[in-house]
């Protein structure tokens, strides 16, 4: 079992670099996330693995704990409903207004979020042409691992089967030797940026569209509030925001309001 002073001081630090609260009595997660850096990194406990954390400034160390730490479960079309709202409620919307439309897929993990919305803006300019509207996919997440997974777009077993039918993998991906590859024109429509959502989002620019979905579920009400109220100034007037079909942001920032539509409900940016 971690000591307790050794699990305060990595909960502080978990807290303050990626804003993931470990609440009470976690100490098997920590012990079974971080069994596998121990060998790696030639520390014989988690105890000595946490104190060089603590003295060290090795990047590559805190990266990898906090990778260990991160929870990157995700799935093609994820809950399915949001990809119909974009489809058929907002691009459609933000079409008429001639603009380019921007989206960030916020903590996207190994890619799945931000290229399931480029399938789906894909579909969408081929079933109603013609568009002529220039989109963008911005995928960011925090960590290094994943971020590379994503620029690869390489996807093999649960990875390519969660969520994603047999239609769009024969129309969007190529099966290569060691599983199944986004195809170019679906990877040439998103880009991918490491960020972490506890530091500033000012130099992405302005997004018409943003999800950030089944992110900030583990984080507290005050991090909750500086996330939602920095996506919110980056975003268009009437652009719409995303989250997690358990997740609300009414608590935390009064810059959204609800849109109930016949697919589901989205927030729009006041």
């Amino acid at each position: 079992m971690i000591d307790p002073q050794d699990y305060a001081e990595f909960s502080r630090f978990l807290s303050e670099c990626c804003g993931l609260v470990l609440g009470e009595n976690r100490q098997y997660l920590v012990s079974s996330r971080l069994s596998r850096l121990l060998g790696e990194f030639s520390f014989s406990s988690v105890e000595e693995l946490l104190r060089a954390l603590r003295r060290s400034p090795d990047p590559t160390l805190k990266s990898r704990v906090i990778d260990a730490m991160t929870t990157n479960e995700t799935s093609w079309f994820r809950d399915v409903y949001p990809f119909e709202i974009l489809r058929h409620v907002v691009l459609p919307e933000l079409a008429e207004k001639k603009r380019p439309i921007r989206i960030w897929s916020a903590a996207c993990s190994s890619g799945q979020e931000p290229y399931s919305i480029a399938m789906v803006l894909a579909e969408w300019e081929q079933s109603f042409p013609p568009k002529n509207i220039q989109t963008s996919v911005l995928g960011t997440d925090l960590s290094d691992t994943v971020l590379a997974e994503a620029r690869a777009g390489l996807y093999d077993g649960l990875g390519i089967v969660r969520g994603l039918s047999k239609e769009r993998r024969d129309r969007f991906f190529e099966t290569v030797p060691n599983g199944h590859r986004i195809k170019p024109d679906i990877q040439r429509r998103v880009r991918f940026q490491k960020l972490n959502l506890m530091e500033s989002y000012a130099a992405l620019g302005k997004f018409e569209i943003v999800f950030c979905r089944n992110v900030l579920i583990y984080f507290s009400a005050e991090t909750k509030r500086r996330v939602f109220d920095g996506i919110a100034r980056q975003m268009e007037p009437g652009g719409y925001l995303f989250v997690g079909a358990s997740e609300s942001v009414g608590s935390y920032t009064s810059a959204f309001e609800m849109v109930r539509t016949p697919k589901g409900a989205v927030l729009r940016r006041r």
